[in-house]
């Protein structure tokens, strides 16, 4: 099995570490790492078209792109000529719950690889200020995750979006997997005055609405929500 990984957070992220280590516990796989050269969170599905993009090869099968999640498959599918079986993206530092699927650039590079037939999923970790992430509990869980995720055929054109909870160091086992909807509730924004006419964007992530049977009422509550979606 051919797997391509990708993420929005750039290729020397502890997120991208977690997953290429999560699929090399996978008997006869090989590993390709296309992703961004520096952080492109919130970019969405934006690609580059008018202007050269750079690739620097970072070693056996490891390439760092001047560009966007969503150029990165694009350059490793076209340019790179890779044929992978399964295209994922993450660990995302950061949920991708609801209304950010839209925004996420991890999402986005999931998103570009159904467009061309392939099987992809996002993964994301929901974070809690002051509580740091184990990210070998989370490649642990990424694996099992994976398991279950490339039993269950997709139909052309859709992709899995799963959201790690972010829980206490002591909770090693992973948590239970519910399939959910993305949540319909808006991220509650605010923007604050600043001086010479301009505002700043604010807003809690706990805050949001936690629609029932949603991604973010299960990821909220402790457990890993797994969303379907179609391009």
């Amino acid at each position: 099995m051919h797997i391509l990984i990708t993420n929005d957070d750039g290729i020397d992220t502890p997120g991208l570490a977690a997953l290429e280590r999560a699929m090399r516990t996978i008997a006869e796989v090989r590993i390709s790492v296309v992703a961004p050269a520096r952080e492109h969170s919130m970019c969405g599905h934006r690609l580059t078209t008018h202007t050269p993009l750079p690739v620097v090869e970072k070693g056996q099968g490891r390439w760092a792109v001047e560009g966007t999640p969503a150029d990165c498959v694009r350059i490793a599918l076209f340019a790179l000529r890779l044929q992978p079986d399964w295209v994922l993206s993450g660990v995302n530092a950061g949920g991708n719950l609801g209304q950010d699927i839209h925004v996420s650039g991890t999402c986005a590079a999931a998103r570009e690889a159904a467009y061309h037939q392939l099987p992809a999923a996002a993964f994301s970790h929901y974070l809690i200020r002051g509580l740091a992430v184990d990210w070998q509990r989370t490649a642990r869980w990424t694996r099992a995750v994976f398991d279950d995720l490339r039993q269950r055929p997709l139909a052309d054109g859709e992709f899995w979006c799963v959201n790690f909870p972010h829980l206490p160091p002591a909770a090693s086992e992973l948590p239970a997997v519910r399939d959910c909807v993305p949540a319909r509730s808006p991220l509650p924004v605010s923007f604050q005055p600043q001086p010479e006419g301009t505002y700043r964007y604010d807003a809690r992530y706990a805050d949001r609405g936690q629609d029932p049977g949603s991604d973010v009422a299960a990821c909220f509550g402790g457990e890993v929500s797994v969303v379907r979606l179609k391009v």
